[in-house]
């Protein structure tokens, strides 16, 4: 076991890539000034999203010179939520850093990360507080920033940063699917962990496209609902879906003695339209509530991975 603790290193970096070789180089050299003149142990981690072009070829020329490099390949494009996840498993430093293969992020600010997790903080998410990015994607990036913290309660500023740093244990105890690594302040708040924020420096893209578009767009808001929901229901779907459904099975039943009271007092109510409605509402009471008794049966937490990997270096 002493072995072992000496061997792993402090500090983990998980990388993202798709369509990156002109910046995979870059990065590497930037990352490894940086990291070494921290004379801490590291691994830099690469996971190569299903990339069309040379980004795969980049990653393996420094695995082979460097073998604190390593890369996981995806079999395609599964998105950046599966890389992190599967990022996440691999990782062993006592420290995890997330950062896009851009050269947007930018490696000096490494260390102000970890002298913010030293303060006591167990994720630490950064601030691109003058983005370099077009207005088309800073504008519903404030908007959808502004609207998860209002529905979430987590006070960051910049939920969607791809820089970020957290303690070991806390990449291991979150499940991120979909868009959700939007989220993951408020998936890690959520679990109990202590957030903090770092404003940082960010550059302008050099090489390569953005993968940002509309659909991305909304699937994040769709993914802000699956959020706010799993924060305060995945334990006991029964308390929502069981909440509106008693409130349409109380509708109908109220309408029900209605109908029935004026039907005692010689008001016919076969050719009703509120008969129809009174069932109606009874009906989706009993559907919600079973609902809600089957989300209780279904530990969100048993999802498994939705990705494939065609091999690791």
């Amino acid at each position: 076991m002493e072995t072992e603790s000496k061997s792993r290193p402090y500090i983990s970096l998980v990388i993202p890539a798709y369509n990156e070789e002109k910046n995979i180089p870059l990065l590497y050299e930037k990352l490894k000034k940086v990291l070494d003149a921290l004379k801490k142990d590291y691994e830099i981690i690469f996971i190569d999203d299903g990339s069309k072009d040379s980004t795969v070829n980049e990653i393996i020329k420094l695995n082979k010179k460097d073998r604190k490099v390593r890369l996981i390949q995806f079999q395609r494009n599964f998105g950046k939520a599966a890389a992190l996840s599967a990022g996440f498993s691999e990782a062993s430093g006592d420290i995890v850093f997330t950062m896009d293969a851009d050269l947007q992020d930018d490696p000096e600010e490494i260390p102000n990360f970890i002298n913010k997790i030293n303060q006591g903080y167990d994720m630490v998410s950064g601030w691109k507080i003058r983005r370099k990015d077009p207005i088309s994607k800073t504008i519903p990036s404030k908007f959808f920033n502004w609207l998860t913290s209002l529905t979430t309660g987590v006070k960051v500023h910049d939920s969607n940063c791809g820089f970020k740093a957290y303690k070991k244990e806390v990449v291991k105890n979150i499940n991120i699917y979909g868009e959700l690594h939007r989220y993951i302040p408020a998936i890690a708040y959520w679990k109990g962990y202590k957030i903090g924020e770092v404003k940082v420096v960010h550059h302008a893209r050099k090489f390569g496209k953005s993968k940002y578009g509309v659909e991305r767009l909304m699937k994040g808001f769709f993914d802000l609902i699956t959020v706010k929901f799993l924060t305060r229901y995945a334990k006991r779907p029964l308390h929502l879906f069981g909440f509106l459904g008693v409130l349409c099975f109380l509708v109908g039943f109220i309408t029900g003695i209605y109908l029935v009271a004026g039907w005692f007092n010689g008001i016919g109510i076969g050719n009703r339209p509120l008969l129809m409605l009174c069932v109606l509402f009874i009906v989706t009471g009993i559907q919600l509530i079973s609902i809600g008794l089957l989300g209780e049966m279904i530990n969100s937490s048993s999802r498994k991975d939705d990705y494939v990997v065609k091999k690791k270096y």
